[in-house]
């Protein structure tokens, strides 16, 4: 296992969060992705126009930690404030990211499969039998 981080979901407001984390903490996005930048297939719909702007993805490195974000979209629901996090774990193989996928989910309910994704990486997300949220990710094109 590489990195264990925390991702944080807001309802529309994570770009104006995650730029108030940044005056505080300091640092560089290393990606801040929109819904609209998303290419669309059976699997992703395109959002709507209010949503298209909405933060699809972004990070901001702190310390040996990246604090993740992304904002909910009428597809996924809003967010529940207080339970509106995941526990993100990067992996050094697909075989371990399937591995803890297939572990942590056993019994839960798995609501994205692992699988290939338009950016780049094996990546799949469930909540456990506890209640908790997952996210399961392989960089297959690791950025140097």
């Amino acid at each position: 296992m590489v990195q264990v981080n925390p991702y944080l979901i807001f309802n529309g407001n994570c770009e104006e969060a995650f730029l108030f984390y940044q005056s505080v903490f300091g640092g560089e996005f290393p990606y801040m992705g929109k819904f609209k930048d998303m290419p669309t297939d059976d699997n992703c719909p395109p959002v709507s126009e209010d949503e298209a702007n909405r933060i699809m993805h972004v990070s901001l490195p702190i310390g040996n930690t990246v604090l993740m974000g992304s904002d909910s979209t009428t597809q996924s629901g809003d967010a529940i404030i207080g339970t509106n996090f995941s526990v993100s774990i990067n992996t050094d193989s697909r075989e371990e990211a399937d591995r803890i996928f297939n572990g942590l989910s056993a019994g839960g309910k798995a609501f994205m499969p692992m699988s290939s994704t338009f950016w780049g990486a094996y990546f799949g997300m469930f909540t456990d039998k506890f209640g908790i949220n997952w996210m399961v990710n392989f960089d297959e094109n690791p950025q140097p």
